[in-house]
């Protein structure tokens, strides 16, 4: 069986909201590091950006997510746990989840931060902004 190349998934797709500038900065920290599988990393917020067949734009933003080779599309902690197993440094994080009740902590974890995304997204993107211009009277 011969198969498209440009028809297969890539090992790992991370699905990101790049409007959001806590997340460019942790996917900005990921795509410096030397994944031992290919790691492809999609924008959301881009209207331009194709989806995953059976979700929404909204659903994609409202919490992290990573498609595999296979389709299948995981979220939370679990999408976590898939892009920290193919990252090097991060692969132990990745084994502490599997330890019993480690990702049912991680998964309740991320809910917490979602609860403060949003205040964190405006404090970050006030970092993202230059400094007014300050003019001196001397």
């Amino acid at each position: 069986m011969v198969t498209d190349p440009v028809h297969e998934l890539p090992p790992l797709t991370v699905l990101y909201d790049g409007a959001c500038p806590l997340c460019r900065r942790e996917i900005g920290v990921y795509r410096g590091l030397q994944p031992n599988t290919p790691v492809c990393f999609a924008d959301v917020s881009d209207p331009a950006s194709e989806l995953p067949s059976g979700t929404t734009r909204e659903q994609l933003l409202a919490r992290f997510h990573v498609r595999g080779s296979d389709g299948q599309l995981l979220s939370g902690a679990q999408a976590f746990l898939a892009l920290w197993a193919a990252l090097p440094g991060w692969r132990w994080l990745a084994l502490v989840g599997q330890l019993p009740g480690a990702a049912w902590a991680m998964e309740r974890l991320y809910r917490f931060f979602l609860r403060w995304r949003p205040a964190l997204q405006r404090w970050a993107s006030r970092l993202d902004q230059p400094d007014a211009p300050r003019c001196g009277l001397s």
